[in-house]
């Protein structure tokens, strides 16, 4: 009996006494291969209540009826099991799995469309040759599979850009990422056209500048932040004062031990100083500033309630203090008796409270 090539149909010979059993048969096979579907795949043992012309594919270590037919398709017929070795490039739809396979000529593989090198993807949208993944949807999910997830954009070299960048109406109005260079920059724009680099991040000191960034000392922007160079928080509010160009460059306050400096060239210094005998009529003593002033200082003072008792009896009526300027090193500091008092005595002396007050710049 002669068959057909693909298929193994089989041909009716001339003068072939019950034609139809050859007619039928070839039917029979186009039946079953013609839009192949099987109800499930990889069974080794039979079913035991198949329904009519129900289909399977074969597993690898078939029992029962189906031994020495792994792989192949059974098929109920009539209360019997026929079976059909499959040719290499056929299909088969899994009813169970609603999968599509293809018999590649020693195994059933699962038939997915080849996803490397595609020209582009259009998700609810149409990709382009510069957009070649498109995508239209309320939201976009990139998740983890157990860990954690990158987002890479890469760019070939640092002339390039490597952004995202954020439309309206497809325009643009923000960007974000390395755009001409690897300094890592936000730029923003109100129209599409003019561009503003708002901050632009060093990629090796990762220092911040651009407009949204204080551009000199004195700069008072609105809007703008403060470098921490050029402005005054915890850590220089109390340090050493300096200027530079003209202008505060180091802290707000400087402390001393009987000193303060400010950042805009104040200075203010004390002390309780013992005043001792110079002659019968004056105790004096000089004051050496604990910090230098750029010029001789005002400066003034009170007698100390408390020292009164280093002084002879009869010594109550004191005149003023009297400050001698001097430089911006030290002052001369005096107190005289009043006429018609006993002199000083050797062993008198007094303390006094001294405040001045000048420039350190």
């Amino acid at each position: 009996m002669y068959s057909s090539a693909a298929l193994s149909l089989p041909f009716m010979a001339p003068s072939q006494a019950q034609k139809h059993v050859t007619f039928n048969e070839a039917l029979r096979r186009l039946d079953l291969v013609t839009q192949l579907a099987v109800t499930a795949r990889d069974l080794d043992t039979p079913p035991v209540a198949p329904e009519e012309a129900a289909r399977y594919i074969v597993g690898a270590a078939p029992t029962g009826d189906w031994a020495g037919h792994a792989r192949e398709i059974a098929e109920f017929e009539s209360g019997g099991w026929r079976f059909t070795p499959p040719a290499s490039g056929w299909r088969a739809w899994v009813v169970a799995e609603a999968r599509l396979l293809v018999w590649d000529g020693a195994a059933w593989q699962d038939l997915e469309p080849e996803l490397q090198n595609l020209p582009g993807i259009g998700i609810n949208a149409t990709s382009d040759a510069t957009n070649r993944l498109a995508l239209a949807a309320p939201a976009t999910l990139f998740t983890h599979e157990g860990a954690g997830h990158q987002l890479k954009i890469n760019k070939a070299a640092a002339g390039d850009t490597a952004s995202l960048l954020f439309q309206t109406n497809w325009s643009g109005r923000a960007e974000m990422g390395t755009a001409g260079s690897d300094a890592f920059a936000l730029k923003v724009s109100p129209d599409g056209a003019s561009w503003t680099d708002a901050l632009v991040i060093d990629p090796a000191t990762g220092h911040v500048s651009g407009a949204a960034v204080q551009a000199t000392p004195g700069d008072a922007t609105p809007g703008r932040l403060m470098r921490a160079d050029w402005g005054y928080g915890p850590g220089t509010l109390l340090g050493t004062v300096a200027f530079a160009a003209g202008a505060p460059s180091g802290a707000v306050f400087e402390q001393g031990a009987a000193h303060l400096r400010l950042a805009s060239g104040l200075q203010l210094a004390w002390t309780t100083l013992t005043l001792t005998r110079i002659d019968g009529a004056h105790l004096g003593a000089t004051w050496s500033f604990p910090a230098a002033f750029s010029a001789a200082p005002w400066v003034s003072g009170t007698l100390d309630p408390g020292s009164a008792g280093g002084l002879s009896p009869g010594l109550d009526a004191l005149g003023p203090v009297l400050v001698t300027p001097g430089s911006g090193a030290d002052c001369a500091v005096s107190l005289y008796r009043q006429a018609g008092q006993i002199d000083f005595g050797s062993g008198d002396s007094c303390a006094v409270r001294l405040m001045a007050l000048g420039r350190w710049d």
